[in-house]
């Protein structure tokens, strides 16, 4: 196969997987922006984590919260997890790698906070042992999955909602991720501002 046979066949691989998405995750993901629309209403904040290409979709949210998206309006409490490199290592070291988002979930977090946790296969402890501090802090959980869920679709409980696309390659549930984080912050201004 040559270079641009296989750039079509990526870039149909890619529209296949978000066409395929659309009836599994349009009702979650409005469920997901009710949950963080009240978060924020009742003075909560959104905090986000996720490892890799889900660290930087987790900063991504953050940054298009905190500053803007498409729209003039006030920055939103947004926080990502993800960018604070002494923080995060010296959690890795002094305790352990699976600790690096729960400890600061546990200190940043609050009742009627929000956190959206990113997992392409559901099966990061760092990012599972985050939703157990969640819960721990009475906060909702939002998350972005794919494959089956993995272990973190079985620590969600009914105050949380999981956005699961409905793929197996890593890339093709990241290309998903980001329309997904897309489509939140477009509905949280919609719902905030209006039309």
């Amino acid at each position: 196969m040559n270079l641009t046979e296989r750039v079509k066949e990526i870039f149909s691989a890619s529209i296949e997987a978000k066409t395929t998405s659309v009836p599994v995750v349009t009702e979650p993901i409005v469920r997901a922006v009710g949950a963080i629309v009240a978060s924020l209403l009742e003075g909560g904040k959104i905090l986000a984590c996720g490892n890799g290409g889900s660290a930087a979709d987790a900063q991504h949210l953050a940054s298009e919260l905190l500053n803007r998206f498409e729209r003039e309006r006030p920055g939103l409490p947004a926080i990502a997890l993800t960018t604070d490199t002494s923080t995060l290592t010296s959690i890795a070291n002094d305790y352990d790698f699976d600790e690096v988002f729960a400890k600061q979930v546990r200190a940043l977090g609050n009742s009627g906070d929000t956190l959206v946790a990113i997992s392409t296969s559901g099966e990061s402890e760092n990012i599972n042992e985050a939703i157990l501090a969640a819960h721990e802090r009475e906060m909702t959980v939002v998350a972005l999955t794919g494959r089956e869920g993995g272990r973190l679709a079985s620590l969600l409980d009914h105050r949380d909602t999981e956005i699961r696309v409905p793929a197996d390659s890593t890339a093709r549930i990241q290309e998903v991720h980001i329309l997904i984080i897309h489509c939140l912050c477009d509905l949280i201004d919609q719902q905030l501002l209006g039309q």
